[in-house]
């Protein structure tokens, strides 16, 4: 087990960690990293600027996050893709948030458990917040947040069923799991825009907050000091405002 950001030899790694504090993608890889406790330098990328070719090099892709890893064995090796970045670092570190495939009788299956539940939120909800935010009308915003909310008691509240008030993390467990890291900045944010209620409909949050395994689970995984460390809700909200009319604008225009 990792123990205060060091591996099972003793060694701290040395990790640059290459993000933006808006982007929830990298957002995972800040909490992964928190929760370990791991010392990380790291570089801002401008995302709104086309990237520099030293960057390029780093990730081809140009999107953050992305980490250059050395250890005593590996030696700046680069690992890009938020959910790969935090899985190889929640691996390299067993910890409260993902137990070694080994670890126990039961630990592969709380992997698969936690596995499972963040792919039902990523295949059935993954781009239902963002196709809200871009749709035209008031009314056709209104529908779509009816069947996200009816859409989460069905496929995600059931899954939430071992959460109590004591253990409100995924699978009843005390501590934050690796569900959180995935899901946290995207839950934060959609809790974010549904309050300011410009993009996405208060009915939302209005709606999970009936939800009660759902909102007690989101609450917990959002007021964590690894999710809040560095979110700035007015940037996030003024980024994402423009970044919505840009994409309408230029929708308009084709």
């Amino acid at each position: 087990m990792a123990t205060n950001g060091v591996d099972g030899n003793g060694i701290p790694p040395k990790i640059t960690l290459y993000t933006n504090h808006g982007c929830p993608f990298a957002h995972r890889a800040h909490i992964t990293i928190k929760e370990l406790g791991l010392p990380y330098e790291e570089v801002i990328i401008d995302l709104d600027t086309p990237r520099e070719q030293w960057y390029l090099d780093v990730n081809p892709r140009g999107l953050v996050p992305s980490i250059k890893y050395s250890n005593g064995t590996l030696n700046e090796e680069i690992i890009t893709e938020s959910a790969i970045v935090a899985q190889f670092l929640a691996d390299s570190f067993p910890s409260h948030l993902l137990p070694a495939s080994h670890s126990s009788p039961t630990s592969a299956l709380t992997r698969a458990r936690i596995a499972f539940f963040v792919d039902t939120w990523s295949t059935k909800f993954g781009t239902t917040w963002f196709k809200i935010l871009m749709a035209a009308t008031g009314s056709e915003k209104e529908a779509m947040a009816a069947d996200f909310v009816k859409g989460v008691e069905k496929e995600i509240e059931p899954l939430l069923k071992e959460t109590t008030p004591e253990k409100p993390f995924f699978g009843g467990s005390e501590k934050m799991t690796f569900a959180e890291v995935m899901l946290a900045p995207f839950i934060l944010r959609i809790y974010s825009l549904s309050n300011d209620g410009r993009y996405m409909p208060k009915s939302v949050v209005e709606g999970f907050e009936k939800l009660p395994k759902f909102s007690a689970w989101a609450k917990a995984a959002t007021s964590q000091e690894s999710v809040m460390y560095i979110w700035d809700e007015k940037k996030v909200l003024e980024r994402t405002g423009t970044r919505i009319e840009k994409m309408k604008a230029a929708a308009a225009a084709k």
